[in-house]
């Protein structure tokens, strides 16, 4: 069953950008490419992140963004293309409302898997300059979503995404946003993601951090906080 599009496919590697009076590091630009590319166990050849501890790897070795937010960020005055968000597909068809944690799609020849949202950081910031951007992100739950890959291959702009497994589950990438920022005290809620084996380890240790009463504070990603004391 061809479950959505891809748009474009976005690679880009890490340069310096200034960032309020400094340089940053940071992969957030993407452009898109032509031509079939390989998706290996953790990233589009010719892509790659700045911050190994936050993106990449092999539970986040795909970015994607559905085209469909596109027109609301254009309203609020964004000029958006391809590739806008930083994710490496820029998809049609599928939103976060309707895929779960552990589906699996055929990719080109590859074969990949739902793991968890994407977590806005202040790298949309940097790329825009609107301070209040990956809040606003977070907030509205159009922050996309991660594939890893299960079994690499080649991947085509004119490919779909074919949908081979639903899991059982059920959980959606929109309650997986609800319950990590938004009711950050639903235990019945974390208890249901964390039995799913398919979630991501990051997503997993909040989850098990806040049960035992540890909560654990994302602000620093969004604003930029960690990055200000690294550089002072």
């Amino acid at each position: 069953m061809v479950a959505g599009s891809i748009k474009s496919i976005n690679v880009g590697m890490p340069q310096q950008v200034p960032y309020l009076k400094k340089e940053v590091l940071t992969g957030i630009h993407k452009h898109p490419v032509q031509d079939a590319i390989k998706l290996t166990a953790v990233c589009f050849e010719g892509d790659g992140q700045a911050d190994l501890v936050h993106h990449g790897g092999e539970e986040k070795a795909v970015c994607v963004y559905p085209f469909e937010h596109y027109a609301y960020w254009e309203t609020q005055g964004l000029r958006v293309g391809f590739g806008a968000f930083g994710e490496n597909l820029t998809t049609q068809g599928i939103v976060e409302e309707d895929i779960h944690i552990g589906d699996t799609f055929q990719l080109g020849t590859a074969i990949v898997q739902v793991s968890q949202p994407r977590q806005p950081c202040f790298k949309l910031s940097v790329k825009y300059g609107l301070p209040e951007l990956p809040l606003q992100v977070q907030e509205t739950g159009y922050t996309g979503f991660y594939f890893r890959v299960l079994q690499e291959g080649v991947v085509s702009p004119s490919d779909s995404l074919i949908c081979i497994g639903k899991h059982p589950a059920a959980l959606s990438i929109s309650y997986a946003n609800q319950i990590m920022h938004v009711e950050k005290t639903n235990r019945d809620g974390m208890e249901r993601l964390l039995a799913v084996p398919e979630l991501s380890s990051s997503w997993r240790a909040t989850f098990v951090k806040r049960l035992a009463g540890l909560e654990t504070d994302t602000a620093e990603r969004l604003t930029g906080r960690a990055a200000n004391k690294e550089a002072n």
